[in-house]
């Protein structure tokens, strides 16, 4: 009996699902090769509750990713989207975050917004994706309203030689070469806790111009795959807890929690990387 139990142990750990997860390997806080990201983590969280054994499809997020990985089926899901994306099937949120304006501490520069006339004498930094119908929210936004000749773009893209090429943004904050940028939240709260000089967040308003600067975010899976769906759903919701406390420790700022944004720090913080949202496609 004892041998059967185990024979029958045995070939259910061997049955064990395989779950193949589209991931950029050099991007955190959201995800890299060493899989130290959040979403690294997430995933070993729905992994555990699924029962399945994860692999990576690594593919840098540039132009054409989505066709690249979930579409030819060459993995099965994609954490860390913007909840309805016309190209796949998403889960259930399970946060949300904005768009924030980092400073130096030092700079003094609180209580800002997109028509605050402080912003024509500064030097701003801002997240491009590189094609107009796919820019961010803020850099449409600061075009609209006229915002051109003092905007640096950096690029979601960047140096893929160097590690975690879209924190290049908070970086030129830190260093000075810029005087406010608008980042996306998660990666604003990650690096602001890893910049050498205490660095300002704010969120920025919702929406300006008509472009809305905050995002629910949620897992993709092929729009096929409604089977998949359902275990996903099923394991955020058990994991919920565990969730949070994940995002907590990655310093994501919260749109979710209360009806103001939740900062993960600070305003003022420091040591005495929706980006993109995935929609380039």
């Amino acid at each position: 009996m004892r041998l059967l139990a185990l024979l029958i142990l045995g070939g259910l750990c061997s049955a064990a699902q395989a779950l193949t997860v589209c991931a950029d390997p050099n991007n955190l806080p959201f995800s890299n090769r060493a899989e130290e990201g959040f979403e690294n983590k997430l995933v070993r969280l729905l992994a555990r509750q699924l029962h399945a054994k994860v692999s990576y499809v690594w593919w840098a997020q540039r132009r054409g990713f989505v066709r690249n990985t979930l579409t030819d089926v060459r993995c099965e899901l994609w954490p860390g989207v913007a909840a309805g994306l016309a190209t796949m099937a998403t889960s259930r949120p399970y946060y949300a975050s904005g768009y924030m304006y980092v400073s130096r501490a030092d700079r003094g520069l609180r209580n800002l917004s997109l028509e605050d006339e402080r912003l024509r004498r500064l030097i701003i930094g801002v997240q491009l994706v590189g094609d107009d119908a796919m820019n961010t929210p803020p850099a449409h936004a600061l075009a609209a309203l006229g915002l051109i000749d003092n905007v640096r773009g950096f690029t979601l893209y960047g140096d893929y030689s160097q590690p975690n090429p879209p924190a290049a943004i908070v970086d030129a904050v830190t260093h000075a070469t810029v005087d406010v940028a608008l980042v996306w939240g998660p990666l604003a709260g990650y690096f602001a806790q890893r910049s050498p000089v205490p660095l300002h967040l704010q969120p920025v308003e919702a929406a300006t111009a008509g472009w809305p600067m905050r995002y629910e975010i949620a897992i993709g899976v092929r729009r096929t795959d409604a089977a998949l769906l359902r275990r996903v759903n099923a394991a955020l919701d058990s994991q919920r807890r565990a969730i949070d406390r994940l995002l907590r420790d990655y310093h994501v700022p919260r749109t979710d929690l209360n009806a103001a944004l939740e900062l993960p720090v600070p305003l003022s913080a420091g040591l005495s990387r929706p980006e993109s949202l995935h929609a380039d496609q």
